[in-house]
């Protein structure tokens, strides 16, 4: 089972997610995959996440987090002891994401996306200081992420599999290059 978490202000519309969910249908795996659309509360995001992957064998789980879905992807990851692929992962969002406390507009749609001063305060509930088992994260950084500094992903992610893109953007564009490398790891026994 694949849980993935798409990015602030993000939706299970974004392009990796699409493109994720295409991979997973061609492998005959659509069921094995699934991307709930985030709260903005953080808290409430973790609390959705658990709830969907209760019960699932730890050994049998991957969770694929985008920006801010990395920061959770980790969390999670440490939580259960389940694989993560972090892609362009958020590493300090509650410096990042201070800036955009207020009301502004989800991606893929026009509805309202409000982030609250107190989420901030759910961020820092999430951080992971260090992870404890590095065979178990993928992280790919582009070196031209333009929005997260992609030194501090390889710092804070030492020892894990990683896979440096050289120039890219934060969106990750050539994700359709990644995405077979992704459910490799996420995925070892699968039909592939």
């Amino acid at each position: 089972m694949i849980l993935y978490l798409h990015g602030f202000r993000s939706s299970p519309l974004s392009a990796k997610a699409r493109l994720t969910a295409r991979a997973m249908a061609a492998r005959g795996l659509e069921a094995e995959l699934v991307c709930p659309q985030l709260p903005a509360s953080p808290k409430a995001a973790m609390a959705l996440a658990l709830d969907l992957v209760a019960g699932a064998d730890p050994a049998r789980l991957a969770v694929v987090g985008s920006s801010l879905g990395g920061y959770y992807a980790a969390w999670l990851a440490e939580r259960l002891g389940c694989r993560a692929v972090l892609l362009n992962p958020a590493v300090t969002p509650l410096r990042d994401l201070d800036a955009h406390v207020g009301v502004g507009t989800a991606f893929h749609s026009d509805a309202p996306f409000e982030f609250k001063r107190e989420y901030i305060d759910e961020l820092g509930e999430l951080a992971v200081s260090a992870i404890t088992r590095p065979e178990r994260y993928f992280l790919i950084a582009a070196t031209g992420d333009e929005v997260l500094d992609h030194r501090d992903m390889l710092l804070h992610y030492a020892g894990a599999r990683r896979h440096v893109v050289d120039g890219g953007d934060h969106a990750l564009s050539n994700y359709p290059e990644l995405v077979d490398e992704v459910l490799a790891f996420c995925l070892p026994d699968a039909r592939r």
